[in-house]
């Protein structure tokens, strides 16, 4: 998940790396207060929160449902891999 603090933006991924060539997906996004309960939400079921105001504003472009664009890639990539060490699953 991505969050810009001050204008309360949320933006929740989901990638499934299971699924082959896929990336991933925007499955919720909100500002205001519907950002402040998707951070709630992410809160009270330990899903890490990045604090990324420029990543929360590109990927609030994205339509839900739709797969992240190439050109954010990296960035998310950087933001995945901070959750899989928050969670445990790499070093």
């Amino acid at each position: 998940m991505s969050v810009d603090e001050k204008t309360q933006l949320a933006i929740a991924l989901h990638y499934d790396r299971e699924k082959k060539g896929g990336a991933p997906v925007v499955v919720a996004k909100g500002k205001g207060a519907i950002g402040a309960k998707i951070v709630e939400l992410a809160k009270a079921h330990d899903i890490p929160i990045e604090e990324n105001e420029v990543l929360a504003g590109a990927l609030s472009k994205v339509e839900l449902g739709e797969e992240i664009p190439p050109d954010l890639y990296k960035a998310v990539a950087e933001v995945l891999v901070f959750v899989l060490r928050l969670s445990g699953r790499i070093r």
